[in-house]
């Protein structure tokens, strides 16, 4: 099968990543370029010559630098963003901060990241919250059938409405937009977990009129491992209570903004990454990445029939850029997810995630741009060898 992937070999080495493994789930931790990671690493080493001047002086001035590049690569006031390790630690700020009560409802959908739907069941608990996984039918139709689908799990207790807008098993592109209007409509609080898609979609964030937003620069954005951000509106960040007390609570020297103060102010932590945006955004314009990741979900949409095919499946939605990208999920017919998962990697050298979603199990294939043809002909050749073992 022809590659649709224009990539130079000067592209491919750009990347760390070792060449015996055929690495095919860049959605699950990414993975930085040679710039970026030297950018990372020229921070880590100013931190350490002068520790001090790094923590105190310096470093609040990288960040902000970094903030204001960030918030005008996802169209945002820099002061209405901050940083955080992972959308995990952003989710857990909302939903440790609502006041919810006895009764109340975060309505999500059935195909949320695990992370995230324990969060939202541990503090629904505390307070006799409800979080409702409202169900989904696979494969999705449309735009409008999913909207219709979600919104019959609202009632008059819901309080919030949380969903990713790339989902993480089965690789879906959510329609966040259609979602946030009819909540708006509804005068309900939203929240997308945009944790893939930094980096695969352009993001307008005031266009798009959520109240919460948190997204993942470490997957398709390639920076450092522990850089993430949470967006909220300025009329609704004083519900956000800092998950860790800290330095910015009561300032001496409180800044303009709370929201700052509370959520980016902290003790002694290596914030390196977060500085690395810049460099990031930089190499994926000097490299041209709109164009490489359209070549990326062409490689996507070629090759997911013959994998349907081969399992016998069929693609959870259709095949075009609405619903799905980088990323690409099959059903696979086994109940033993960690036993493929084992032999895919320990026998054929290929990292690829096999995921347990409810009573299901999908592999997802991530197409990057150092990926070519011949690593989804690596896993179509496996597949075909221990297809018996399913």
């Amino acid at each position: 099968m022809r590659s649709a992937m224009p990539l130079t070999p000067a592209l491919r080495q750009q990347f760390l990543l070792r060449p015996d493994i055929t690495y095919l789930n860049f959605g699950s931790f990414g993975a930085c370029p040679h710039p970026v990671f030297e950018q990372y690493q020229r921070y880590q080493l100013e931190l350490e010559q002068e520790p001090v001047q790094f923590m105190v002086e310096t470093g609040p001035r990288y960040l902000t630098a970094s903030r204001k590049a960030l918030a005008s690569y996802i169209n945002v006031d820099p002061d209405d963003l901050v940083y955080v390790v992972n959308p995990s630690h952003a989710v857990n700020i909302v939903a440790k901060s609502l006041a919810l009560q006895v009764g109340d409802q975060v309505l999500s959908t059935s195909l949320e990241y695990g992370a995230c739907n324990r969060t939202w069941e541990f503090y629904c608990s505390k307070t006799g919250a409800y979080y409702v996984k409202q169900p989904i039918q696979l494969p999705l139709v449309s735009a409008e059938n999913f909207v219709e689908q979600f919104f019959k799990g609202v009632t008059s207790r819901t309080k919030l409405i949380f969903l990713s807008h790339i989902t993480s098993s089965t690789a879906l592109r959510l329609p966040v937009e259609l979602i946030v209007q009819e909540a708006q409509k509804r005068g309900l609080l939203t929240f997308v977990d945009g944790a893939h898609a930094p980096g695969q979609l352009s993001l307008d964030l005031k266009g798009l009129g959520v109240d919460f937003y948190t997204g993942a620069c470490h997957k398709w954005m390639m920076t450092p491992k522990g850089s993430s951000f949470l967006y909220a509106k300025k009329e609704r960040q004083p519900l956000l209570e800092p998950l860790v007390v800290s330095w910015g609570y009561n300032s001496d020297h409180p800044s303009h903004s709370a929201f700052l103060d509370y959520h980016q102010t902290q003790g002694t932590r290596d914030f390196s990454a977060f500085l690395c945006i810049p460099a990031a955004l930089a190499f994926m314009e000097a490299n041209r990445w709109d164009q490489v990741s359209a070549a990326c979900r062409a490689l996507v949409f070629e090759n997911a029939p013959r994998f349907c095919e081969l399992l016998n499946t069929s693609p959870l939605a259709p095949l075009n850029d609405q619903f799905i990208l980088q990323l690409c999920s099959f059903k696979l017919p086994t109940a033993d997810a960690e036993r493929i998962k084992a032999i895919l990697f320990n026998q054929f050298h290929i990292e690829i995630p096999v995921m347990r979603h409810g009573a299901d199990v999908y592999l997802r294939y991530s197409i990057q741009a150092f990926n070519a043809q011949e690593d989804l002909d690596k896993l179509y050749l496996a597949l075909t060898a221990i297809k018996d073992q399913f």
